[in-house]
């Protein structure tokens, strides 16, 4: 199973509840979950952000779910 197929169902959402906050059709986000099309790094920061994890851990850099502390993030 992938990460954003866990993460939804985790939350008990419907492909076309993630499809609104991503702002797409129902569609196109199930072809992310059957990896058919690349997700935008626009969309996975709003996948990231709504889920409070990190996009490491949506594209399997890391298995860690907790986010990034901000001071790291912050850091420019």
């Amino acid at each position: 199973m992938n990460r954003i197929k866990e993460l939804r169902e985790d939350r008990d959402l419907r492909q076309k509840d993630v499809a609104k906050i991503l702002n797409i059709s129902q569609q196109q986000y199930a072809r992310y979950e059957l990896e058919e099309n690349e997700m935008a790094y626009g969309q996975l920061i709003k996948l990231a952000e709504y889920y409070n994890t990190s996009i490491d851990y949506i594209l399997y850099v890391t298995d860690e779910r907790k986010p990034y502390p901000k001071s790291i993030i912050d850091r420019k």
